[in-house]
């Protein structure tokens, strides 16, 4: 079965084995990020509506559900803000019904989190992973490249308001453009916020993949190491490339089918692909090799896109 809103399992440094369901079918955000590793966003607006309807992603569950092994977390997410979907709090519900053992983690820019029935609907997962990549507006303006009325001290208000109504954990994740976000006075803001928000955990990342835009450059060790100090952030977990002891082997067809749906969200290189599936990389690049043949894909600089979705 080809999915079109249910892709991986990957293997996530912050989550373990995570199933992610893509809940906006398309590039459609509140912000557009230069980092974005999706893509620009083609649909910038902060109006919630059904973009997936709740019945597909919960149909295409239950159908992966009955041929896999189980994952060990559920993930919304996909090609834009998860939190935009206003059939999000059914979807958790559904998933829940489903994989009732399992955690249900949300990734969000934070930019809906102000909307006091975001924040309730959020009740129903285990996990909300909140970006926020600067506290100087210059900054925020300039990597968020938000949508009309969103500020970096709104976004940073509503996170606040998140953590005193949820009983699950808060993740905080700040990603570092260098020369953009990377600022002294940035890390001084982060630093004091990070203290009143108290998160279960903190990342600070840069950029792995292609931006979405010129001027998205990763910053250096030396940046990445200052803000981790600063904000308790550990380095990001590396997840030891293995064989697949212990799974269920994937048949060809199966394999194919999972890094297909991977790179239909973003290009990806076989390293990346190997560490996200935990699977020997000569075997991601030997499937890669055979599509790139047969122009299902295109490989521009060591990344790898679907043809015609994405520009590697």
């Amino acid at each position: 079965m080809i999915y079109s809103t249910v892709f991986g399992p990957v293997r996530s440094g912050r989550l373990g084995i995570s199933l992610g369901l893509d809940l906006l079918g398309a590039p459609i955000c509140s912000m557009d990020c230069l980092y974005c590793e999706v893509g620009p966003t083609r649909t910038l607006t902060r109006q919630r509506r059904a973009y997936v309807p709740a019945a597909r992603v919960l149909g295409e569950l239950a159908a992966w559900k009955r041929d896999n092994p189980a994952p060990e977390v559920i993930t919304l997410g996909g090609l834009g803000e998860p939190c935009l979907n206003s059939e999000m709090a059914e979807i958790l519900a559904g998933a829940r019904a489903l994989f009732p053992n399992l955690p249900l983690a949300v990734l969000t820019n934070s930019t809906a989190l102000a909307d006091p029935e975001v924040r309730r609907e959020l009740s129903g997962a285990d996990v909300v992973l909140p970006s926020l990549d600067s506290l100087v507006e210059s900054e925020f303006s300039a990597v968020n490249r938000p949508a009309s009325g969103i500020t970096a001290a709104g976004v940073a208000e509503s996170i606040l308001a998140l953590r005193a109504g949820f009983s699950g954990r808060i993740c905080l994740e700040v990603l570092l453009c260098a020369g953009v976000n990377d600022s002294a006075e940035n890390l001084a803001l982060l630093t004091d916020y990070v203290a009143r928000l108290r998160p279960e955990r903190t990342d600070v990342v840069t950029l792995s993949r292609p931006g979405a835009h010129p001027g998205a450059r990763a910053a250096g060790d030396a940046t990445l190491a200052r803000f981790r100090e600063a904000l308790g952030a550990g380095e990001p977990e590396r997840v030891d490339r293995q064989a697949e002891a212990g799974r269920t082997p994937l048949t060809e067809n199966e394999f194919r089918e999972i890094v297909s749906n991977s790179l239909r969200r973003r290009p990806q290189t076989p390293g990346q692909i190997s560490d996200a599936m935990g699977v020997p990389e000569e075997r991601v690049r030997t499937l890669l090799q055979q599509m790139e043949q047969s122009g299902a894909v295109t490989c521009n600089n060591g990344f790898y896109a679907l043809t015609g979705i994405f520009t590697a």
